[in-house]
């Protein structure tokens, strides 16, 4: 197993559309890979390490372009076409995530293993895996059948990582208005294991990407996907309940000088919404809300999501947060045009700004939101996920906390 150079063969000339390839210079700067895995496979490529090359592409999702008209009219069918390089080489050709090209409404993306790739049906000899090719992270391997058969090997052998990490891509926003909102976002970026500070061409593959959003939120078109997106920029997507018992502790410690006893919290929260015109079961519903809250807000007090005086005084960032996401995933459904999705996620990380005063206490709402909605107080799965985001946008070299101030 030997180690193919980028530069054997030779690469035809890298699509000018793209943003990590700039126009040839006098002294042109060296070349950053823009992500975790274009540097994974860039340094075992100046080693000659072809284990280390196999390892970086099985724990990667790898991406095959195609034309949307041909995906919407068969979901359900990867078409891989070769691509005849003009300096004479032929191979099948997929891109890394930091490698996709801009966003294009017509063209999409199916996105596959190492493993599918080596069980794809391929010639005996004279063809090969293109990966990256025409950009300066080009890799090409040959696919024999003993090659396939390590790949097949090296998937196996290598953990894929599919949620809970916290991905940039360093050609991504960074700085300013549109990057303050996608890390409003982030929580469920680390979820699903994608860069939080991309707005590009796939969030997640295009085909699931459709039908998640048809399952879950029942959005096929743009004006569905436009309905539940206003929702949540308006914070009307959550119940209503949590923010309104919130929003009672906050007046009555306003109007006392310190936080309220949780009875006089409880009993004024029940109050005002029997006044309102709640029903017992609604009333009895309210003041079980405010136990179930200071019990999680208990347990976040231990756990580091809030200080050890800390409390939540919103949940809408449970909304906003989503907000963000929804733009994303509408992007990628190609729902939207990224001008419709940049608007959404300014905007979303405009109101965190007005409804929060740190990234710490949007986080505490996000979470508190998330947990009313599905943990039912078993401490599982939406719960652990929730600490795991937090703890590594506090503790992360490179959380988007550490370098864009929350004011």
């Amino acid at each position: 197993m030997k180690p193919i150079s980028p530069n054997h063969p030779p690469a035809h000339p890298a699509h000018p559309a793209h943003p990590a390839h700039p126009a040839p210079a006098a002294h042109p700067a060296p070349w950053v890979p823009p992500s975790e895995t274009e540097q994974l496979l860039h340094e075992a490529t100046l080693r000659g390490d072809a284990r280390a090359q196999l390892a970086a592409l099985a724990g990667a999702e790898l991406y095959i372009p195609a034309p949307r008209a041909e995906v919407d009219a068969k979901p359900d069918t990867i078409t891989w076409r070769a691509h005849h390089d003009p300096s004479g080489f032929v191979c099948r050709p997929v891109l890394t995530r930091g490698m996709l090209p801009a966003w294009h409404p017509d063209w999409v993306f199916h996105g596959v293993s190492l493993r599918w790739v080596a069980e794809f049906g391929w010639p005996d000899a004279g063809m090969f895996l293109g990966v990256n090719v025409g950009t300066p992270g080009q890799l090409l391997l040959p696919a024999t059948p003993t090659e396939r058969a390590l790949w097949q090997r090296a998937y196996a052998e290598n953990d894929r990582l599919p949620e809970n990490r916290l991905l940039a891509l360093r050609h991504g926003a960074l700085h300013g208005p549109l990057a303050y909102g996608l890390a409003c976002g982030a929580h469920l970026a680390i979820g699903n294991a994608v860069p939080w500070n991309e707005v590009g061409t796939v969030y997640r593959e295009y085909t699931t990407e459709r039908d998640l959003l048809r399952d879950s939120w029942g959005i096929t078109g743009h004006a569905e996907w436009r309905k539940q997106l206003d929702a949540l920029l308006d914070a009307r997507n959550s119940p209503p309940e949590p923010d309104f018992v919130l929003r009672t502790r906050e007046q009555l410690a306003a109007g006392i000088g310190e936080l309220p006893p949780a009875d006089l919290w409880r009993e004024t929260a029940a109050g005002h919404a029997q006044d309102l015109g709640a029903d017992a079961d609604s009333v009895k519903g309210i003041e079980d809300l405010v136990r179930r809250i200071m019990r999680y807000e208990a347990r976040f007090r231990a756990d580091g999501l809030l200080p050890p005086d800390g409390r939540v005084r919103t949940t809408v960032a449970y909304d906003y947060g989503r907000a963000v996401n929804l733009a994303r995933w509408g992007l990628s459904a190609r729902y939207c045009a990224p001008a419709d999705a940049e608007q959404a996620i300014v905007y979303a990380g405009a109101l965190s700004k007005s409804a929060h005063r740190s990234w710490e206490e949007f986080s505490a709402g996000y979470s508190l939101g998330r947990v009313l909605r599905f943990d039912e107080e078993e401490y599982g799965p939406f719960y652990e996920k929730n600490v795991l985001a937090h703890r590594l946008l506090a503790e992360s070299e490179g959380s988007p906390w550490r370098h864009i101030p929350w004011r």
